[in-house]
Parts: C-alpha cells; sequence; structure tokens
C-alpha cells in the first residue's frame, strides 16, 4: 500500500511543478513574449557594416567598396500587386518574379531577404518613387566590391550570394547576402565581413511602421569590417601579368625570410571587377565557362607538372646528405644514361659534355642527366631494397614541402606528388620494381608533381640553406602585425645546412657558365636552375607529347636571399627560353625597382604561345572526334550482330 501511495503522490506533485512553470512562463514572465523575434508586428532590418578595404604591402589599394542597393523582400506583408508593372520596373519575367517570391517564402514568410541584388544608381532613384506601391518590398542599400587594380582576381577571390545549402552551414547569414566565396574574400571573410546590425521596427494593426521596438532596446548597431594588408607587392604581381600575356602558366614568388608571398600570378586571368554587379552572372557563366584558357583556375595553386630539372638539386642534396656523393664525387656521360638490358632503356642528355668526368657543381650548371641519374640510383640502392630506399628519399624530398599541402593561409591548393615504396608496390604487384624501374625521378620526370608554390617554396628552403618559413598571404590585420606561430616557426629539412653551399656555388654557376647565361642581371648575384619539363596529355585512352613546358627556380641577392621564386610557362620549350627570362626581370624589377634590359623585357612582353595553344587544341579535337567515330562504328557493328542473331 505505502509504495502506491509514494506513486500516487508523486505524480501528483509533478504535476503540480509543469503547473507552476508553465504559469511561470506564461503569466510571469515576459521576456520571450516580449522578445521581437516572437512578435509578427515587428519588422526586423539589417543594417550592413562596411566591409574591410584590401592593401597590399606597400599600402597600394587593391579592395575597395561602391554603393549598391538590393530589394527586400518579406512575403508575408506581400498584398496584391500589378504584376506585369512590376516585372517591367525590375526587368524580369513573371516567371522570374515567381520563383524569387517561393523561394522568399519557403526560407521564411516574416524575415527579410534579398529579392533582387545589386540596382545601379540610376534604377535606385527610379524605383525609391514607386516601391510604395509594392507593400512587403522595399530598398535596401548595400555596398559592393570595387577592384581599383584590375590585378590578381586569383588572390583577391570574389563575392557571392548566399543560397540555401550555405544558410545549412552558417546560419550567420540571410538568404541573398553577400559573402566571399574565393580567395582572400572567403578565406578572412569574418575579418573582413563585420558584424551586421540589426533594428526591430514596431508596426499597427495597418501594417505600418510607427517606430522602434521597445524603443530600440533590442537594436544592434554594425561593426565595420576589418581592413587586411596583404603580402602581395601589386607592382610585382601586374609586372609578372604582363610579362605571362598571351602565354599559359603560373608565377609564384616567395620572401625567403618570411615565407610572405610576394606575387601569385596565374595565366590566363581577367578583370576582377567582371565579377562584381548585374553582369556578374553572365560574365561568371562565360569565365568558368572557359575550358580552353581557365581562367579561373588558379595555376599557382593548383596546376600539377612534373618539376623537371630543378628537382635535379633535390637529388643532388639527397645525395650528399645519405653520403652517397660528395661534391667531387665524379661520373661520365655519353650522350645520356644507359639503364637495363633493352636497347630503349636510354636516358639522353643535352649536356654537351661527352666523355669528361662531371663532379656536382659542373653537373648542375650543365644539367647532366647521366650525372644525376647517377646520384639517384645510388640514393634508391643504398639500403639492398629499393623499397627501403625510395621510402627514405620520399621523406627528403617531403621536408622541403613537396608532395603536401603546405599550410599556407590560401582557401585552395593542390599536394602534388611524391611517390613512396607502397605507390611502386600497387604499379608493380609482383615486386619487380628496381632503382631503373622508377630512374625518370631523378631528373623530375617520372612520377613526381609539383605546384608553382611548392616549387617556389622549395626554393626559398635552398636560399635559407635548410629551412622555410610556412607561405602565406596575410600580413596585417586593421595595420597590425599578425603573430601567428605558424608563419614564425622555421621548418627544418633533414639535410644537414653544411651541404647547401656546393648547391647554392653550382645555381649561381647556372648564370656564369652554364644555361642562364643568357638571363644574368649585372650587379646581382642570382642562384636559379632552367628546366624543361616533358608535356603529355591522354585523351581517351591514347597519349599524345606536346612541346615541353618551360620551368626555372632563381633566388637572390645570393648572399641575403630577398626573393625566392618559380616560373612555369605551358608549351615553353626548354627553361632559359621563357620561364628564366621573365623569373630573372622579376627579382630584377623586385630588386630593383626597375628593369634594364629592354630588348629582354620587349622579347617577354609581346611574345606569344598561342600558336603552340591552337595546336595541341586541334590535336585534341581530333583526338574526340577519331573516338567518337569508333564509338559510332562499333555501336553499328553491335547492331548488325544483333541483327544477324
Amino acid at each position: 500500500m505505502e509504495r502506491k501511495y509514494l506513486a500516487f503522490f508523486s505524480i501528483i506533485g509533478i504535476s503540480v511543478l509543469f503547473i507552476l512553470r508553465l504559469f511561470y512562463l506564461q503569466v510571469v514572465d515576459t521576456s520571450y513574449r516580449n522578445s521581437p523575434l516572437n512578435n509578427s508586428a515587428v519588422a526586423v532590418k539589417y543594417d550592413y557594416p562596411k566591409r574591410g578595404y584590401i592593401y597590399d604591402r606597400n599600402g597600394i589599394l587593391l579592395v575597395a567598396n561602391q554603393p549598391s542597393y538590393d530589394i527586400m523582400i518579406i512575403p508575408q506583408d506581400v498584398r496584391e500587386l500589378d504584376t506585369l508593372e512590376f516585372c517591367d520596373l525590375l526587368k524580369i519575367s513573371k516567371e522570374d518574379l515567381t520563383k524569387r517570391y517561393k523561394r522568399a517564402r519557403t526560407y521564411s514568410p516574416r524575415i527579410p531577404s534579398v529579392f533582387l541584388t545589386q540596382l545601379s544608381k540610376e534604377n535606385y532613384a527610379f524605383l525609391q518613387e514607386k516601391m510604395y506601391k509594392y507593400k512587403g518590398f522595399y530598398i535596401q542599400k548595400r555596398l559592393l566590391r570595387q577592384y581599383p587594380v584590375k590585378s590578381a582576381p586569383n588572390v583577391l577571390g570574389y563575392l557571392g550570394e548566399v543560397n540555401e545549402n550555405d544558410l545549412k552551414k552558417n546560419p550567420y547569414y540571410q538568404l541573398g547576402e553577400i559573402f566571399g566565396v574565393n580567395g582572400i574574400e572567403k578565406q578572412y571573410e569574418e575579418l573582413l565581413r563585420g558584424v551586421k546590425g540589426v533594428k526591430f521596427i514596431q508596426k499597427n494593426r495597418f501594417n505600418k511602421e510607427i517606430g522602434p521596438y521597445k524603443e530600440g532596446k533590442y537594436d544592434t548597431v554594425p561593426i565595420i569590417g576589418k581592413d587586411l594588408t596583404l603580402t602581395i607587392d601589386s607592382k610585382l604581381q601586374q609586372y609578372g601579368e604582363q610579362l605571362m600575356a598571351n602565354k599559359r602558366g603560373g608565377i609564384v614568388a616567395i620572401e625567403p625570410s618570411t615565407g610572405e608571398i610576394l606575387s601569385l600570378v596565374s595565366m590566363p586571368t581577367y578583370d576582377p571587377n567582371r565579377m562584381v554587379g548585374r553582369k556578374r552572372s553572365k560574365n561568371s557563366v562565360e569565365l568558368f565557362g572557359d575550358t580552353i584558357n581557365r581562367p579561373m583556375f588558379d595555376r599557382g595553386l593548383l596546376a600539377q607538372y612534373p618539376p623537371g630539372s630543378p628537382f635535379k638539386i633535390i637529388n643532388a642534396l639527397i645525395g650528399l646528405q645519405e653520403e652517397v656523393i660528395t661534391p667531387d664525387t665524379h661520373f661520365y656521360c655519353y650522350g645520356g644514361y644507359k639503364y637495363g638490358r633493352a636497347a630503349n632503356n636510354f636516358m639522353g642528355c643535352h649536356c654537351g659534355v661527352y666523355g669528361s668526368p662531371i663532379k656536382l657543381d659542373r653537373g648542375i650548371y650543365k644539367s647532366c642527366n647521366a650525372y644525376f641519374a647517377n646520384v639517384y640510383r645510388r640514393t634508391i640502392e643504398k639500403y639492398g631494397k629499393a623499397s627501403k630506399g625510395t621510402d627514405v628519399w620520399n621523406k627528403h624530398v617531403e621536408s622541403f614541402g613537396l608532395g603536401n599541402f603546405l599550410g599556407t593561409d590560401l582557401p585552395t591548393g593542390k599536394k602534388g606528388l611524391v611517390p613512396d615504396s607502397k605507390m611502386y608496390d600497387k604499379y608493380y604487384p609482383g615486386g619487380g620494381w628496381r632503382a631503373p624501374t622508377i630512374i625518370s625521378n631523378a631528373i623530375g620526370q617520372g612520377e613526381v608533381l609539383t605546384t608553382p608554390i611548392q616549387l617556389a617554396n622549395m626554393t626559398a628552403a635552398i636560399a635559407n640553406r635548410g629551412h622555410f618559413y610556412t607561405p602565406h598571404i596575410l600580413k596585417k590585420v586593421d595595420n597590425k602585425a599578425i603573430e601567428i606561430e605558424a608563419y614564425t616557426k622555421p621548418k627544418h629539412t633533414t639535410i644537414a645546412p653544411q651541404h647547401f653551399e656546393p648547391i647554392v656555388q653550382g645555381m649561381f654557376n647556372v648564370f656564369e657558365k652554364g644555361t642562364a647565361q643568357g638571363s644574368r642581371v649585372k650587379g646581382i648575384t642570382i642562384g636559379g636552375k632552367t628546366g624543361t619539363a616533358e608535356n603529355f596529355a591522354s585523351f581517351n585512352g591514347k597519349r599524345f607529347q606536346f612541346k615541353d613546358h618551360s620551368v626555372f627556380v632563381a633566388f637572390a641577392p645570393i648572399e641575403n636571399p630577398k626573393i625566392a621564386i618559380a616560373v612555369f610557362v605551358e608549351n615553353g620549350y626548354w627553361g632559359s627560353r621563357w620561364a628564366g627570362p621573365i623569373a630573372t626581370l622579376m627579382i630584377e624589377k623586385y630588386l630593383n625597382g626597375e628593369t634594364k634590359r629592354a630588348w629582354l623585357e620587349k622579347r617577354m612582353l609581346e611574345g606569344s604561345l598561342q600558336s603552340e595553344y591552337d595546336e595541341q587544341l586541334a590535336v585534341e579535337i581530333e583526338a574526340r572526334a577519331a573516338y567518337a567515330k569508333e564509338q559510332q562504328l562499333l555501336k553499328e557493328q553491335q547492331q548488325l550482330a544483333q541483327k544477324g542473331e
């Protein structure tokens, strides 16, 4: 009996507690009832702050703001209207009107959202006088981006409208608001956007605004966005874009002592102002739809190329560290390097040193394939098993930031590729691979892939004699220097510092008596390495070889490096033809503020590789057409066979 009464009184007690709590919430506590978010007679209006400006490292304004006007909608306040007149005013179709209204109502019947964005000043002035006729609609001022310097869109990024998927990821935004989609605008969105203010407006029973709700008790003021200073040198960036006109490729320049990115060129490019305003949608379709030139593809961060001969430097450093060579170790070259028994197992060489001993210094400045094939083979075979040697080699290479994300503050990028034993075990499941099987890695061909920013960072590590700082693009926030440990703490390679000096000497001699003599700059000591990367493309299972890519890496001055640079020019033949001159002109411009090699500058500015790109495109079109024809014939044969059955 006692248990029965206990259960009875427990239920009564809990019921009383619930009743008391409900009474308190509904009668005593009026905070929720009085909240403007719970009051249908209150309109919510947002006050958007000024978005932060963006400057280059020297204070040049790169991104500013310009006024724009959006038509906002509160669906539950919309009344019957003359749709034809309204559509004519806004220059939209009736179907578009219905679609936009439904989207806004699905989002929220009573919370304002953007109905139509980015009215011009002229349209705003005209519409402002007529908006009183259209209940539930009003015009709200907003700021759009403006680009005084028509450069570096791949760095700066652009703004886009928040959609339903974006709202699921971040409830801060309202449908149709503007936020950073790419580049700096995306990476530092929270700093740039500021915090929007909110105003709650009381309405009477006629749905007319009569003043602030609760005398503005719940209103908040907007907090303006923070101004950002980038590490980019705008003049150097623009110069690089000019030099790369009518060419495809990427340029990345880094300050070795800090990891600050001085330029990040991707060509072809576009005017960033094209991604602003009412024409943004049309321009976006055009730019993203250009699958030939790919102006929206950041080649400096995303394009993965074989590194070519600059990679020989890494193999030389690994050889020194693993003690399979010394600077005085010599090899012979007889027009290339023979490996294996098959007649075609021969790596050709154009160093011009036939039958004479080649040591490290000469191997670098003459770019001898035979020399570096021997160095690489000794490294891989040092540990008995090729798998063990390859994994040791892999760790050394990755310590230079290759084959992985660098940890930059850029919102996009590719890892590249540095092969290891697991990868080759998959390629050769029988375990039959050896050092000669993968010998192409010796000269930066093979399976190795790098991005321009990785090669620039590798060059910075060599310039620093064994360490680098994470490449980054943000320098100051509201004119205060950033202090992020990831950018100020050096990352050390696996190579001992003493091994870098003979490498640096060889890179210096590349200009003095090697493959880049024609690109010397008077008064500046430069260490560099030319490169030619083979350019293959596969279409429908068939492999085609096109004109090689032109590659060059360099740093200067040798004694106290201020700039490290990597240049890739697609279909540019060999390193000293396009990439080398462009790199040294960039170095000269940055260190001296001007260039004095007018003849070379003119050739680079006016030079075009469009004929090479057209030729490659023609081959691709022909290959695809042939494949389509083959598929059609196969289909017809299958149909005939079926009829025969």
